[in-house]
């Protein structure tokens, strides 16, 4: 493929014998993550938000078991983060991680008697349904791919995909062909003050979005643990999900175009020679033009003095009214705003008590055979954006064209 970043040639099977970790580095144990006593080593990761799911009343739908596999189980332990072990829904019958000591703890956390030393062993199992990918970034296109072609449901961490476009378009015609279910996991889509906005978008209430925001400041000293450190360098906007989700997860909108600025770092992994994507930015800010013809303002910073906060949030202003922390417009007769119940065995868990929110929403979309919330689509979208933005910065702030996806 043309235009391929240097990280898309990252070797999974040859990680064990190249990047010389051990088998236990990074393990973190999912109570040091969500447990009351220890400060998580990642920002967000600690903030959960169940309330306002106990206003409501969860109400099956159906008694089938979707039998599911569990993949990935690296610093974020995502593959168990999310809950699918408690949904009662959900039967987990196969775990798999790279590293044998990961993949027996993923097995005991989730209650699952069944492991697979790769992904690639898991998606030829025929009694698995379902996928969860929570892999390293630069790999999810691929893992999603095979695992469609091998007749699964894919959900999928965020990003869809990493640094390039022609797997987007790879991605998007696979998950057309295949007709089945995917969905990208993106937290910020279940955070209770984008869900809020969300339906106030879809019943009126803001009228046209004039201008939206978000930001994502992800602050690591030394950076994060990853899969053949992946994450050391990148460009901020190769990860944008989380803040570009406070326009298009709002709106089911698009960007068509995009400005963005750089600022380059002190800090040793964002000098262009320390790191493969040959990127000087720690912080890049784009500007786009929405598809309602406004403007939406997206940050991604990973660079602060000392240890700096971390924030997932955004904020949007339309021709009948805003949300900033609240509604404040026109509209008197207001939709509900709180977010669906989960199940009684299913906690919102973190980022914002979305977890469990995602997890049921995919759950729900195979029982009523239904697209998902964040499709194919959506997912792109939220992520193609950030990729051109980085071209951009990497060209003063070039004003480019965005692809465009939809179903």
């Amino acid at each position: 493929m043309k235009n391929e970043p240097k990280n898309q040639l990252f070797d999974r099977r040859n990680f064990l014998k190249v990047a010389g970790i051990s088998a236990g580095a990074g393990m973190l144990g999912v109570h040091r993550l969500y447990g009351n006593t220890q400060k998580p080593a990642i920002q967000g990761f600690d903030d959960t938000g169940s309330e306002t799911t106990a206003q409501k009343i969860w109400t099956p739908i159906s008694d089938r078991k979707i039998r599911v596999g569990l993949i990935g189980y690296g610093v974020c332990q995502f593959a168990a983060a999310f809950g699918f072990q408690d949904h009662p829904n959900v039967e987990v019958v196969a775990v798999s991680d790279l590293i044998p000591e990961r993949c027996a703890e993923l097995a005991k956390v989730t209650n699952c008697k069944k492991t697979y030393p790769s992904l690639e062993e898991l998606i030829k199992d025929d009694k698995i349904e379902a996928v969860f990918i929570a892999t390293d970034a630069p790999s999810h296109t691929q893992h999603c791919i095979d695992a469609l072609n091998h007749g699964k449901h894919v959900a999928c961490a965020v990003p869809a995909v990493f640094g390039s476009l022609d797997n987007a378009e790879r991605l998007f015609e696979t998950v057309k062909r295949t007709g089945l279910k995917y969905m990208m996991f993106e937290t910020s889509m279940f955070r209770e003050n984008l869900y809020a906005m969300r339906q106030l978008y879809q019943a009126g209430c803001l009228g046209k979005l004039t201008y939206a925001e978000g930001e994502y400041w992800h602050y690591s000293e030394n950076g994060i643990d990853s899969f053949k450190n992946w994450r050391h360098g990148m460009p901020p906007q190769w990860y944008p999900t989380h803040s570009d989700a406070y326009y298009i997860a709002v709106t089911n909108g698009s960007f068509l175009e995009v400005s963005c600025m750089g600022m380059p770092s002190d800090m040793e992994r964002y000098q262009p020679a320390n790191n493969v994507y040959n990127n000087p930015f720690s912080t890049q800010i784009a500007l786009h033009r929405t598809s309602e013809g406004g403007m939406a303002r997206m940050g991604r910073s990973s660079d602060t003095i000392g240890h700096g906060y971390g924030s997932e949030t955004g904020r949007v202003r339309g021709t009948k009214g805003s949300y900033y922390d609240k509604y404040d417009g026109v509209v008197k007769d207001l939709p509900d705003l709180t977010r669906p119940a989960l199940p009684p065995s299913m906690e919102g868990g973190g980022h914002g008590g979305s977890h469990g929110h995602l997890t049921e929403e995919f759950v729900k979309a195979i029982l009523e055979d239904r697209t998902p919330l964040v499709d194919i689509a959506m997912a792109l979208n939220m992520t193609v954006g950030g990729i051109v933005a980085h071209q951009s910065a990497m060209k003063d702030g070039e004003l480019l064209k965005i692809p465009q996806f939809k179903l």
